[in-house]
């Protein structure tokens, strides 16, 4: 069986306030995203990892792993107009069957037992989707006001989200949509029924500037997510 891992770079540095994307902003004296590959590579799982990248970021990112003298072997794939676009272009770049899980870039704090288990729950039964409940309260806008939701029926989602390949596979043979906000809603889409599993609070995204001292934390402490 093999394994797969498909890293989705295509944020830029609107919210960081940052003119640099931020999965290349330093995190801990090398960039957000060295993180993140190393977090995989040193895996029970070990997955071949498949980088997608806007080619236009593709020289720099080499000119990066030359600086930081960054070696863990990874296939550049070319990015796409959306996210969407984007996994598609890294799950064509995948020739074989198995097991692939599709993670954001700029979620350095993974940890290995996360991975592990998407990949053991994709591989039991299909797919595997980490989630959190939210612990703040949450309310719905709409006209001009708000209405109360019950927490307790709302889950955030995470990354990795890890499937069998046959099934994303098939999932992205569908066109293009806007109510495709991630990788379990294309698969959704396509008539399978999406799996939820536990994801952990420390996963972060890094969106906003203080989110990266979070992480940086998280790191030094040996706290993944």
């Amino acid at each position: 069986m093999k394994f797969y891992a498909i890293i989705v770079a295509g944020g830029s540095g609107k919210r960081m306030q940052s003119a640099i994307a931020k999965q290349f902003l330093l995190l801990n004296h090398k960039p957000v995203m060295m993180h993140t590959l190393q977090a995989f590579h040193l895996s029970e799982i070990q997955p071949e990892i498949i980088l997608v990248l806007n080619k236009d970021d593709h020289q720099y990112w080499k000119d990066l792993c030359l600086k930081y003298h960054f070696d863990i072997p990874h296939t550049l794939v070319e990015g796409g107009k959306e996210r969407f676009h984007s996994v598609r272009n890294g799950l064509m770049s995948i020739k074989e069957d198995g097991v692939v899980a599709i993670h954001d870039a700029v979620r350095p704090v993974v940890s290995h037992g996360l991975i592990t288990q998407t990949f053991k729950e994709a591989l039991e039964i299909g797919n595997a989707i980490p989630c959190v409940k939210p612990s703040d309260s949450v309310r719905k806008l709409q006209d001009n006001a708000s209405k109360i939701i019950n927490r307790d029926k709302l889950v955030l989602i995470q990354t990795p989200q890890t499937f069998d390949l046959g099934q994303l596979r098939t999932a992205y043979q569908q066109r293009f949509s806007k109510k495709f906000t991630d990788d379990a809603s294309v698969v959704e889409a396509a008539g399978f029924p999406i799996n939820l599993v536990e994801g952990n609070r420390n996963n972060i995204k890094i969106t906003f500037p203080e989110d990266l001292e979070l992480a940086s934390f998280l790191l030094k402490n040996n706290i993944s997510g």
